[in-house]
């Protein structure tokens, strides 16, 4: 039981998995500390405060997510990616309880951040108001907030839309799956926590089947308090064709399977994080074929971003505990968020210059960004009123012989909204 607490833990953190004037005395107590190199170039150093779990429950998820920020800054750094500036990673133990947002926040003011993230998702309803407040950005893994509560603040998601997820998903299912029945509509379910995440995802999917009524059903919708035996909600789903994951989805998918039910499991990046403990249940080839939308590439690809990944750790750790992290799933694929959330600052410091470094600058540059990525402009972007940034995605399917996601064609799916 307590190992299943843990693991919650670590779901909550992944709902999905997965980033002005002179220098004066005010910029350097917040941080913008000036050094001298022996050129007399100036460079500051820019402080990201990590508010995060490295005690608590969540702490083991978010070690890899911990270990990604750090591989990332370091990478900056080492390759001068922002010339003139250091970049510095200061931390705060909230041990993942909600009532330490606050003091964390203001700790990692005082200590000299320049601007926050964090991947604990408990805390952003809590943060979201003071960050407003006294206009400091802070970027964040994933908002667990509806859209348009989370739009026009100092508040910046690195992560994924559930609407759009879920509208993308089964669009491609009903036009390109195999197994899509052809002479009627297929019959969706789903099954989770009441976790915030997956009330906004399954309420997608459903409005969506609604929508598409002439080939879709959506059968039932099972939104439960923390448990670990699913075998009710999995008897009533039997007659499905497809079925949305928890995001903690091993137990589940175990359970539904010992049904005899035949459902092909759906799901978007938090079940991912877990697939250490789909492979220590020996579930593989119970889940073969399941399907998963994502916005960025896996460790089995290559591109711009996944490369990097995969170059840090083999870089910085060794062979099993590089195989060890890529076993755990999607955490450490946060190195993408990390990279996009500093390539802001790099903006920032290209348009205004090392010396006028402040959140003020780095909002207005977040709210004018746009990166190209694999040949596609405004792949990720924010705008005057938009904080979640993730514009096309991808499809993948869980394959039990080679114990593995895969993608399943070259092209990036445009979201649908619609």
């Amino acid at each position: 039981m307590k190992r299943n607490l843990n693991l919650f833990i670590v779901f909550i953190v992944f709902v999905p998995i997965l980033s002005v004037g002179c220098i004066g005395d005010e910029n350097v107590a917040s941080g913008n500390k000036i050094n001298s190199t022996e050129n007399s170039v100036e460079t500051i150093t820019i402080t990201v405060g990590n508010l995060t779990d490295q005690t608590g429950p969540g702490a083991q998820g978010l070690s890899y997510v911990d270990m990604a920020l750090n591989d990332v800054v370091e990478y900056y750094n080492n390759n001068n990616l922002i010339p003139g500036v250091e970049l510095k990673v200061t931390t705060y133990d909230t041990q993942y309880d909600a009532s330490k947002a606050i003091p964390g926040y203001k700790k990692l003011k005082s200590d000299g951040a320049d601007f926050i993230w964090t991947a604990c998702p408990i805390m952003i309803p809590i943060l979201k108001a003071h960050l407003d407040g006294d206009e400091f950005v802070a970027f964040t893994a994933t908002a667990n907030i509806p859209e348009e509560e989370l739009n026009n603040g100092y508040l910046f998601s690195m992560g994924i839309t559930p609407k759009n997820e879920a509208y993308t998903l089964l669009t491609w299912i009903a036009d390109n799956d195999k197994d899509f029945p052809s002479d009627r509509p297929a019959k969706i379910g789903a099954a989770a926590w009441d976790d915030g995440y997956n009330n906004l995802l399954f309420n997608a999917a459903k409005e969506y089947c609604d929508n598409h009524s002439d080939i879709y059903e959506w059968d039932t919708m099972f939104l439960t308090d923390i448990k670990f035996n699913w075998k009710t909600e999995a008897e009533q789903l039997m007659d499905c064709d497809y079925v949305f994951v928890p995001a903690l989805p091993h137990l589940f998918m175990k359970d539904f399977r010992e049904t005899g039910a035949k459902a092909k499991f759906l799901g978007t990046d938090p079940p991912l994080a877990f697939l250490r403990e789909i492979g220590e249940m020996d579930l593989w080839n119970d889940i073969d074929g399941s399907l998963f939308v994502r916005s960025s590439r896996w460790y089995n690809e290559t591109g711009p971003i996944i490369d990097i990944a995969n170059q840090l750790l083999q870089e910085n750790y060794s062979y099993e505990k590089a195989a060890e992290i890529r076993r755990q799933g999607v955490a450490y694929l946060s190195v993408k968020q990390n990279y996009l959330m500093f390539d802001i600052v790099r903006q920032t410091v290209e348009e205004m210059g090392t010396q006028n470094f402040d959140s003020q600058a780095l909002y207005n540059s977040a709210t004018s960004w746009q990166y190209e990525y694999e040949g596609i402009p405004g792949f990720h972007s924010f705008t005057q009123t938009e904080r979640i940034p993730t514009h096309y995605y991808a499809i993948y399917e869980a394959r039990g012989e080679e114990q593995d996601i895969f993608r399943l064609h070259e092209e990036w799916l445009p979201k649908v909204d619609s």
